[in-house]
């Protein structure tokens, strides 16, 4: 465990944006329309997301939760599938639901960021090969093309895409190929309507060696770190889609078709070169089982936040994620407090971060259950109702400063956390 009532007096850049981040199948409910609704309705699930955080219903409540919260920004998604529910047939009541989402924030000084595509598609692009067919394209274009104009005006940032990188399907290439040619379709498109700064969410996984001398897991570890983190920056840096097992391709439109990396990060994954799959146990001493079953988020590394932010000093950055799935909301804080401190360190070492969303707002269906907790606001799944925890007041106080020092810290914890 660290020890976070000595850290350094921790302050951010002036101008800072703070936020926090969801996603709509997350928090919405009954996304009905979409490809992943079959699929929990047939059991393949372990939970199906009903009505999730009935958000949908109760967003304007959220919304001005999220303002007394102090959060000067908001990442959210708008489900395509609910704004083409048939192929072709647009439902202009759910995008004027969205429109309200997004002029409620800005009428409450809160700067939407909206992400267009965060996993789900209508359940009719699924049918016919999604992304995986590269003609698909034209219809998420033809998508974009009547949603962006019409809410261009209202939103401050956006992410094209969330997290299509992490993957390692020896067969995946071709998928990941095609979504950095969705993403630049975005990116020019939105080009065309709004001057609020694009990219696309990258889930930077830190690939840390199982046996640190060990030749094998050090090559894994750089293979891995390719085919999940560096083919993107390659490509967005030259043009040049590069994956293995497939042909070098060159496209002119994806070359710097980004104006900020955005960055989804929670903590490392072991290269273990003796695994199929790459990824070895956690260090058993490192593990910090904070919820009452097995999760792949069991550790807190802070420090991969800052060495990662250190690759991409060619642009701005904003932690578009970040956060950890915890029943003692203590651990939040202890969390938070590491990984900002982290996000400072690497500020000083030259990378030009500029904003940090949490995820997230509000517990939420983490794609198959509802047990992992990541709120700043406790969501009672029964009532609906909405309980910000301390955590969500220990970040309040953060954004009003704009950073903390070990006072602040000690206004919320008297004592490190413990599991027993």
């Amino acid at each position: 465990m660290y020890d976070i009532f000595s850290l350094p007096d921790t302050s951010f850049p002036p101008g800072f944006l703070w936020g926090s981040a969801t996603a709509g199948h997350q928090i919405e409910g009954d996304n009905i329309n979409s490809q992943l609704w079959p699929l929990e309705q047939s059991g393949r699930k372990p939970q199906p997301s009903g009505k999730a955080c009935n958000h949908w219903e109760l967003y304007r409540q959220d919304i001005e939760l999220t303002k007394q919260l102090g959060h000067r920004a908001y990442r959210m998604s708008i489900e395509w599938s609910r704004i083409e529910p048939q192929q072709g047939i647009r439902d202009e009541h759910a995008l004027a639901r969205y429109i309200d989402m997004l002029t409620l924030l800005n009428e409450r000084d809160i700067t939407p960021w909206v992400t267009l595509h965060h996993f789900t598609h209508p359940q009719w692009f699924e049918e016919l090969g999604a992304f995986h067919n590269r003609k698909n394209l034209a219809c998420f274009e033809r998508h974009l093309d009547y949603l962006v104009p019409r809410i261009s005006d209202l939103v401050g940032g956006w992410n094209v895409i969330n997290e299509f990188n992490f993957s390692r399907h020896p067969m995946g290439g071709m998928l990941k190929m095609n979504f950095i040619k969705a993403h630049a379709l975005g990116y020019h498109l939105i080009r065309r309507h709004s001057n609020a700064p694009v990219g696309s969410a990258h889930a930077f996984t830190h690939w840390f060696p199982r046996r640190g001398y060990d030749s094998v897991d050090n090559r894994i570890a750089d293979y891995a770190d390719f085919i999940t983190n560096e083919f993107w920056f390659h490509a967005i840096r030259t043009g040049e889609l590069v994956y293995p097992h497939l042909d070098a391709e060159y496209d002119p439109d994806v070359k710097d078709a980004l104006d900020f990396w955005s960055v989804n990060y929670y903590s490392r994954t072991m290269a273990d070169g003796r695994r199929a799959k790459f990824d070895g146990e956690k260090f058993r001493h490192k593990e910090l089982n904070m919820i009452d079953e097995e999760f792949y988020l069991r550790e807190m590394f802070p420090e991969g936040l800052t060495s990662n932010c250190e690759r991409l000093k060619d642009k701005p950055i904003y932690i578009t994620e970040n956060g950890c799935a915890t029943n003692d909301d203590r651990f939040r804080i202890v969390y938070l407090a590491l990984h900002l401190s982290a996000l400072r360190e690497a500020i000083e070492r030259g990378a030009d971060i500029r904003g940090y969303f949490h995820w997230s707002t509000m517990d939420n269906y983490e794609w198959g259950s509802f047990s992992p907790r990541f709120g700043l606001v406790e969501v009672n799944f029964e009532t609906f109702a909405r309980t910000p925890r301390p955590s969500a007041w220990f970040y309040k106080d953060v954004i009003e400063q704009n950073g903390f020092d070990a006072k602040l810290i000690r206004t919320y914890l008297n004592e490190l956390p413990t599991l027993h």
